[in-house]
């Protein structure tokens, strides 16, 4: 299951070293609630490998503006405490497959 990240959480979990993947999303945007089962598949598939979750953009900014995200849906991945990877925009499983690959 996805976490349900605040921005203190994210940065904890980015801060940890560990490879972190965050949906960033709201609840007003379609794609991102279409997006959002694919997250939770992915948080399901690499449970205990990598650090999955969501962020609302609506309720948690600092992230978000600190990383450049300027449409939603927008997933970054994270390795080491560094921006590795960016998606934007509606994709499917493996796409984000892909770019997990790439930060474990």
């Amino acid at each position: 299951m996805a976490i349900q990240f605040t921005d203190q959480t994210a940065r904890e979990a980015i801060e940890s070293g560990k490879p972190v993947v965050i949906d960033f999303w709201a609840t007003w945007c379609g794609p991102c609630i279409k997006l959002g089962s694919v997250v939770e598949e992915l948080a399901e598939k690499y449970e205990g490998q990598v650090i999955v979750g969501k962020l609302n953009i609506d309720e948690n900014d600092e992230i978000a503006g600190e990383n450049r995200v300027r449409n939603i849906p927008t997933v970054l991945f994270f390795k080491d405490g560094a921006l590795v990877e960016r998606s934007v925009g509606l994709v499917n499983l493996a796409a984000l497959e892909e770019k997990v690959a790439k930060i474990l």
